[in-house]
């Protein structure tokens, strides 16, 4: 289960552990400006009861590329045609190979990644062909899926908006206090309120109805 400490992987893994599953947390040091979003990952695998919390370094600030791990490129406050400068080159694809190799350590053949292809910034590697075409390589590239122990991808959330994410995550029990999603909080986890992400965030709890609890600046 990749856990970023947003709401999507929040929401993700309450719906894997509610219908059975023995959850194993895996969290990316990436580099990222946004790192308190470890802090609220570790909480999250507490609170909805993971096995296990692991965080790997792997430091993705070496390239750059990205508004979230260059302090050169402003983060986006108002929307913007095409892929935004928030996309993390090969992010999901760096993150699913590290939970890839972790599942085959572990024996497991399910990987939950909280990809959403509706509400998400048009992040070309959250989309259904993607996952697809990446549960096909996985099965190909492992001893795991080469030996007959199939490999899933699951993204329960991928089609759903961001106000479906949020009741769904409400109804299985997910505190999202606990959760940040903002690319540019402040040292003690305030949300800017005005990125993207917050902006996402904010308009999806208004529209389904529900409170935000989110602490902004």
């Amino acid at each position: 289960m990749l856990v970023s400490g947003g709401l999507d992987s929040a929401t993700t893994l309450a719906l894997a552990r509610n219908q059975g599953f023995e959850c194993y947390a895996l969290s990316v040091d990436y580099g990222q400006r946004h790192r308190v979003e470890l802090q609220a990952a570790s909480r999250v695998a507490t609170m909805l009861g993971a096995n296990e919390h692991r965080v790997v370094r792997l430091d993705l600030a070496a390239f750059g590329g990205s508004a979230l791990t260059d302090a050169s490129i402003a983060v986006p406050t108002t929307p913007s045609a095409g892929i935004p400068s928030t996309y993390v080159p090969a992010r999901n694809t760096i993150m699913l190979s590290l939970a890839l190799a972790w599942a085959e350590v572990l024996g497991g053949q399910d990987i939950f990644i909280g990809a959403n292809a509706v509400d998400y910034s048009g992040y070309p590697d959250c989309r259904p062909a993607y996952l697809q075409a990446y549960e096909t390589m996985a099965n190909l590239a492992t001893k795991a899926g080469v030996e007959g122990a199939r490999l899933r991808i699951h993204a329960p959330l991928v089609d759903l908006s961001k106000a479906e994410i949020i009741r769904r995550g409400t109804e299985a029990g997910v505190d999202f206090l606990q959760t940040i999603s903002c690319y540019q909080p402040t040292q003690t986890g305030l949300a800017c309120g005005a990125c993207d992400s917050c902006r996402i965030r904010r308009q999806g709890f208004a529209e389904a109805g529900i409170p935000d609890s989110t602490a902004y600046v």
